[in-house]
C-alpha cells in the first residue's frame, strides 16, 4: 500500500479509536463506581448542585470522577442480589416479557416478511405500505389505542397487554423483508422444480439464509423491550409485575452505590447478547438496513 494512502487510514483509525474510548468512559465509570463504598461515592458525588459562589468567599467544589476505587467493595452487589429481592423479581419479570416478544415477533415477522418479499398476491405493496406507516408514527401516538384495546379485552395489569403488541410489531417485518428480498430466487425455483412447496422453501431455504437478519432483529428487539418504560407504566399498575427497567428510577438518592451496581447488572445481558451475536448482527444490519 502506498504511503500516501496509508497515513490517512492510520489517522482515521486513531480518531475513531479515540472517540470509541471516549464513548466507553461512562460504562467504565459505572462499573468502577459499583465497586466503591457508599461513603466514597458520597464524597465523589455528594456535592452535585451544591457548589458555592466564589464571589461570596466560598470554595467551588466539582464532581470527582474517579476510575479506581480506594477500597474494593462488593456490598452493593450483595444488597442488590441477596438482601433486596425486588431486583431479582423484576429481573425475571423482564425476562418473562422480553423473551416471548422476541420469539413471537421473530416468528410472525419472518412469515410476513417472506410473504411480502417472495409471494405475489393482490394488494401486497399497499399492505406493506400500511406497515411502513405504522412505523412512522411516534410511539406515544399508539399508546392510547393500545390502552383502549387492552382495557376492552380485559388485559389491563396483565403481561399480555405488553407482549401481544410487541409480537405483532411492524419493525421486524420491515427489517426481514428487506433481507429476504435479496435472497436469490434461483434457490426457490430449484426447490420447487424438485416438488417443494412454499412452506418447505421457507423452512429449508429462506430461514437458514436469513439467520444473520434474525440474529440482528433479536438483538435490536431485546435492547428495545429490555429498556421499555412507557408500556409497563401504563399497563401494569401492580409493582410486583413491573419489569427491571423501572427499578433504577426508584432507587433513592442515598443509595448511589446500589444504583451503580444495579446499572451494571442491568446492562450485562445486553452486552453479553451483543458480543455473542456481534458478527451476525453486523452482517444482518448491513444486508437489511443499508441495501434498499
Amino acid at each position: 500500500m502506498k504511503r500516501s494512502k496509508l497515513l490517512p487510514q492510520i489517522a482515521l483509525t486513531a480518531i475513531l479509536g479515540f472517540f470509541a474510548l471516549l464513548m466507553s468512559v461512562p460504562l467504565l465509570l459505572t462499573f468502577t463506581n459499583s465497586l466503591m463504598t457508599e461513603t466514597e461515592i458520597g464524597m465523589n458525588y455528594g456535592l452535585i448542585g451544591q457548589m458555592t459562589d466564589v464571589a461570596a468567599g466560598g470554595n467551588t467544589r466539582f464532581v470527582n470522577l474517579k476510575l479506581l476505587p480506594d477500597w474494593l467493595s462488593f456490598g452493593q452487589y450483595r444488597e442488590v442480589l441477596i438482601l433486596n429481592s425486588k431486583f431479582l423479581r423484576m429481573f425475571w419479570n423482564s425476562v418473562g416479557m422480553v423473551v416471548p416478544i422476541i420469539a413471537g415477533q421473530t416468528l410472525v415477522a419472518s412469515l410476513a416478511a417472506y410473504a411480502f418479499a417472495k409471494l405475489r398476491f393482490r394488494g401486497r405493496d399497499k399492505l406493506f405500505l400500511v406497515y411502513l406507516l405504522t412505523m412512522l408514527m411516534p410511539f406515544q401516538v399508539t399508546l392510547v389505542p393500545n390502552y383502549l384495546v387492552a382495557s376492552t379485552l380485559g388485559l389491563m395489569n396483565k403481561e399480555a397487554a405488553i407482549i401481544l403488541p410487541g409480537v405483532f410489531g411492524a419493525f421486524g417485518v420491515f427489517m426481514l423483508r428487506q433481507f429476504m428480498a435479496h435472497i436469490p430466487g434461483a434457490y426457490a425455483e430449484a426447490a420447487k422444480m424438485d416438488g417443494a412447496g412454499e412452506w418447505t422453501v421457507f423452512r429449508h431455504i429462506a430461514i437458514p439464509l436469513a439467520k444473520p437478519g434474525l440474529a440482528a432483529l433479536a438483538v435490536l428487539l431485546f435492547v428495545d423491550y429490555w429498556n421499555m418504560i412507557e408500556q409497563p407504566l401504563l399497563f401494569l399498575e401492580d409493582s410486583f409485575k413491573q419489569p427491571l427497567s423501572l427499578y433504577l428510577a426508584r432507587i433513592a438518592s442515598e443509595e448511589r452505590g446500589v444504583g451503580f451496581a444495579a446499572s451494571v447488572l442491568y446492562m450485562t445481558p445486553m452486552l453479553l447478547l451483543f458480543f455473542y451475536a456481534e458478527s451476525y448482527f453486523i452482517q444482518g444490519v448491513q444486508m437489511s438496513g443499508i441495501k434498499g
